[in-house]
C-alpha cells in the first residue's frame, strides 16, 4: 500500500491519487487504532486527523512510513522529532486555511464588538464598530497576510508582534501590520487576535503580567491554543476587566468544567476549531496534501528504482 487516508477525502483528490498509486481511504479507523496500525505498518504515506496519534511507538512499528500529512495546519498529537529522527516528513499545508481564519476573525470582532455593550460617555450601553479601531495581530502566520487588508478595508489600524519576529523584519510591512511590542500592543489595541504556533516555549506567554496591561474593553479572538495564556489571568481579566469579552477557538477540554477558572463566565464564547474547516480550505488542504504525497512517492520510487538494492525495494510499493 502506498496511502492510508484516515481523513475523508475530496472524490477528485481521492481519484486523482488513487490513478497513481495505491490507496485506501478509511475513515472508519478512526474509532479502531488496533487495525489502523496494523495497516500503517504496510504504508508509505499516511493522511491522519489530530485524533490519531504519530508518536515514537507508533512510528516504530511502521518501517516503510516515509510521509505523514494533516488536512488542518496543527501539528496536534504528532511528535515531530520523533518523525525527524525516522526520516518522516511531516506535511500541514499552513496556508490552505489562512483565508478561512482571516474572514472567521472578522466575524467574531464584528459580533463581539457590538454584542457586548460597553458603557458610554453619557452612561448608556452601547455597541461599538470595527471601524476606526486598532486591532493587534499577535503572530506572523500565513492568515495575518489575509487579516490585515481585511481589517485595513474597515478603517482599522493593524498593530503586529511575534516572539519569534523582530520588529525590523520587511515580513512586517508586506503583511501590512506595524511591529510593537506585545505590551504596546494590549496597550494601545481595542481588540487583538493571537494567531500563534503552539510551541512549548509560548506557553503562559499571555498571563497576568500582558493581561493586567489591556485596553480598557478590550475583546480578544484567540486561534491559537489556549496554553499560550495563563488560565486563572485569563478568567480574572473578564471576570474584573479589562477584557469586556474573549472567543476562542481552540480551548482545551475541560478548561470550563466545574471549579476551573473559566467557567460559567458568559463573555466568552467558545467554538470547536471551526476557524479554518470550510469547503474550500479542506480543498485546497487536500491537493496540496495530494501533490507532496505524489512527488515524495515518485521520487523515492526512482531511489529504489536506481539503487543496487532495487531488486529487494521495488516491492515495498506493494499492500
Amino acid at each position: 500500500m502506498d496511502l492510508l487516508c484516515i481523513e475523508p477525502l475530496d472524490g477528485e483528490v481521492a481519484a486523482w491519487l488513487g490513478s497513481r498509486h495505491v490507496v485506501r481511504v478509511a475513515p472508519e479507523l478512526v474509532q479502531d487504532p488496533a487495525t489502523f496500525r496494523l495497516l500503517l505498518s504496510r504504508a508509505r504515506a499516511a493522511i491522519v486527523p489530530p485524533s490519531l496519534a504519530i508518536d515514537q511507538d507508533t512510528l516504530r512499528q511502521a518501517p516503510r512510513l516515509r510521509i505523514v500529512g494533516r488536512l488542518s495546519a496543527g501539528a496536534d498529537n504528532i511528535d515531530l522529532e520523533a518523525c525527524a529522527q525516522a526520516g518522516v516528513e511531516v506535511v500541514r499545508p499552513a496556508s490552505a486555511s489562512a483565508p478561512a481564519e482571516a474572514e472567521f476573525v472578522i466575524a467574531a470582532l464584528l459580533q463581539m464588538l457590538r454584542r457586548v455593550p460597553i458603557i458610554s460617555p453619557q452612561g448608556l450601553l452601547v455597541g461599538r464598530e470595527l471601524n476606526g479601531c486598532t486591532v493587534g495581530v499577535v503572530g506572523m502566520t500565513p492568515a495575518l497576510r489575509h487579516l490585515a487588508p481585511l481589517l485595513s478595508a474597515f478603517g482599522v489600524q493593524v498593530l503586529g508582534h511575534d516572539p519569534g519576529v523582530a520588529s525590523s523584519d520587511p515580513a512586517w510591512t508586506r503583511a501590512g501590520a506595524e511591529p510593537v511590542s506585545l505590551h504596546e500592543l494590549m496597550q494601545r489595541c481595542d481588540a487583538v487576535c493571537v494567531l500563534l504556533t503552539q510551541f512549548p516555549s509560548y506557553v503562559g506567554l499571555i498571563g497576568d503580567r500582558v493581561l493586567s496591561q489591556c485596553k480598557r474593553d478590550q475583546v480578544l479572538v484567540s486561534l491559537s491554543h489556549s496554553s499560550i495564556f495563563g488560565e486563572a489571568a485569563l478568567a480574572r481579566a473578564l471576570r474584573e476587566g479589562p477584557l469586556a469579552a474573549a472567543w476562542f477557538d481552540n480551548l482545551e477540554p475541560g478548561m470550563l468544567g466545574p471549579g476551573r477558572p473559566l467557567c460559567h463566565i458568559d463573555t466568552l464564547q467558545v467554538t470547536p476549531r471551526v476557524s479554518g474547516a470550510t469547503l474550500q480550505s479542506r480543498a485546497r488542504s487536500a491537493w496540496a496534501l495530494a501533490h507532496r504525497i505524489d512527488e515524495r512517492l515518485r521520487q523515492d520510487a526512482r531511489v529504489s528504482v536506481n539503487s543496487p538494492l532495487s531488486g529487494v525495494t521495488v516491492g515495498l510499493a506493494g499492500d
